[in-house]
């Protein structure tokens, strides 16, 4: 029966590319050709259609097929393929080759469709005109596949078509409303066409027998090789494939209330790069599996259990997987960039002297580069340095503070951008071995704050700089009323001391966000004699979670007397906005 059901879908699918091509044989006759108009590649355009330039155009030309959904891809106007193009794709497929014996010109073209602006249609379009099974034989052996449970509704490609949609949609700001933090770590993922090989595979081993997970973590490791791939990019793939049912089961089959779960599951994720994948693959995968499946309690469900490792793993539980290979890359691309707009590499390799590692580790290659341009340009290595410049976002800046590392510089530069009627919503702070601070602030404009980014940032730049250059520390954070909303968002306080070694104490801060808050609890610990060598500041809506590792002005680990006179101050300045806040106990 089973058999039978994929001959029938397939003869069906089959039906339906011979009906579309004739209605529209059909379509042209009654209407005309119509005068053709050139695309790339030598490809016309014909009453809306694609067309090839002559009838051979694709004969013994495999590459020339993924030619055509390129220039496809490239031309989002157009209707479709021409009738006898569809026609002659069809009949040049039996020479397409599969990707284990593609040669490497072929391979880095089909990479290239799946880094381009439509890889999602550009995928669907193949599947449907049979390309995707040729290429992908392990697809086509799924294809039609009936999955015999009581949630899937769609054969297997079918349903791996709709994961794909699905993480297509997570581009668009509504995508909040249906999956809590799909658009915001969509625009974070360092290469989303990882996501959408894991998403090809993830079913691509179903009916073999055995594990499909594991089977298909095989094929893809495989086929991430066979096309160039990075061993990072490789094995993130694999493991995206291997584990795409993990999140969705601890979720649903274990109590995610349960701290020992949730470290459990944080250290077989490892870092915040898998746990992004992995959240935003098992929010596709369980969506796709039927249209009413997905609902809010699923939302909330997967959303509880990655904020809960997020932070877990923001506490200590993070190990970077190839940390070192993501260094090197970061320090390569960043380097390609800076040539290529016209550094030369001794001067690359003097702005980088005592740059810390953990900066190629927790930037982009565009945000190195950015930086490096402003400290290669300095007169002196130990001059201030400000940058700062609009963001994607609407109202967001990032400032970069390069700086001799000095007690009071982290409370100096919070308040006067609080000053300036600034949020800051993410910050880190690092330090070089030569003694540098490298400080990297995301900050949004308060609504008070109407100048145009671009003209804020000369500001910020102006003003910062000025308070680095006279070694100013006793800026003051301004104090603004508690907005209405925040009022009614309450998040029990958490404040927790932990030794980090004889000479450091790690800070874990968790509370809810208010005007001016991080600049108030800068000006608290230069209060308390405590020195700043590290800051990881996020907010996450209204929802703060801070870590600090902290030292005395001896550079030695807190002593309990100054943890303890700390924790009241802490506590009053964060209750400071909540006349009734009470506090939970940390765990």
């Amino acid at each position: 029966v089973e058999q039978m059901m994929q001959e029938f879908f397939r003869a069906a699918a089959t039906v339906l590319r011979i009906n579309d091509r004739l209605l529209q044989r059909f379509e042209e006759q009654l209407e005309g050709e119509g005068v053709p108009q050139p695309l790339a590649e030598g490809l016309l355009s014909r009453r809306g259609f694609l067309a090839m330039p002559e009838p051979d155009w694709l004969v013994a030309r495999p590459d020339r097929v993924l030619t055509l959904f390129a220039v496809w891809a490239a031309h989002p106007g157009l209707r479709g393929l021409h009738s006898e193009t569809a026609r002659a794709l069809a009949e040049s497929l039996p020479d397409f080759p599969s990707s284990d014996q593609a040669d490497d010109a072929l391979r880095a073209r089909f990479m290239a469709l799946m880094r381009g602006p439509a890889a999602v249609k550009t995928l669907s379009r193949m599947a449907r005109l049979g390309v995707l099974a040729r290429y992908l034989p392990a697809f086509g052996a799924v294809a039609g596949r009936m999955q015999y449970d009581l949630f899937h509704v769609y054969t297997v490609d079918q349903h791996t078509l709709e994961v794909l949609r699905n993480i297509e949609s997570l581009a668009e700001r509504t995508a909040a409303q249906r999956f809590a933090f799909g658009p915001e770590l969509w625009s974070r993922l360092r290469k989303p066409e990882l996501l959408l090989l894991a998403a090809l595979f993830h079913d691509i081993a179903k009916g073999r027998g055995g594990d499909h997970s594991e089977l298909g973590a095989i094929d893809a490791g495989d086929f991430c090789r066979a096309h160039g791939m990075a061993p990072s990019d490789t094995a993130l793939v694999s493991w995206l494939v291997g584990n795409h049912l993990l999140m969705s089961t601890t979720a649903q089959r274990q109590d995610i209330s349960d701290p020992d779960v949730v470290a459990r599951f944080a250290t077989r994720v490892g870092d915040r790069e898998h746990l992004d994948y992995l959240y935003l693959l098992t929010v596709a995968d369980i969506a796709g599996t039927s249209p009413k499946l997905w609902n809010a309690w699923k939302d909330q469900l997967l959303a509880d259990l990655y904020e809960a490792t997020r932070f877990a793993l923001r506490r200590g539980l993070e190990h970077p997987v190839f940390a070192a290979e993501r260094i090197a890359e970061t320090r390569e691309t960043a380097r390609a960039m800076l040539i290529a707009q016209g550094m030369a590499e001794a001067e690359i390799d003097r702005a980088w002297q005592g740059y810390p590692e953990e900066s190629f580790l927790r930037y982009r290659p565009e945000q190195v580069a950015w930086q490096t341009r402003g400290v290669a340009g300095l007169a002196s290595p130990r001059q201030p340095l400000v940058l700062a410049r609009p963001m994607d976002e609407q109202r967001a800046l990032e400032v970069f503070v390069y700086s001799p590392d000095r007690d009071g510089l982290f409370a100096a530069v919070t308040a006067t951008l609080d000053r300036m009627g600034l949020s800051v919503i993410a910050a880190r702070v690092l330090n070089s071995e030569s003694g540098m601070s490298l400080d990297s602030f995301q900050v949004l404009a308060t609504e008070q704050q109407r100048t145009d980014p671009a003209e804020l940032a000369v500001m910020i730049e102006k003003r910062l700089g000025a308070i680095l250059a006279r070694g100013s520390d006793q800026v003051r954070p301004s104090r603004r009323a508690l907005p209405r909303l925040l009022r009614h968002f309450r998040v029990p306080v958490r404040i927790e001391f932990g030794e980090q070694g004889p000479e450091r104490s790690q800070l874990t801060l968790v509370c809810t966000d208010r005007p001016g808050l991080l600049a108030e609890i800068a000006v608290l610990f230069r209060q308390h004699r405590v020195r700043v060598h590290d800051a990881r500041i996020a907010t996450f809506g209204e929802r703060v979670e801070d870590f600090f590792l902290l030292s005395d002005f001896s550079d030695r680990a807190l002593s309990v007397f100054t943890t303890q006179t700390l924790t009241q101050a802490l506590m009053a300045c964060v209750e400071g906005g909540y006349p009734h806040g009470k506090s939970e106990p940390g765990e």
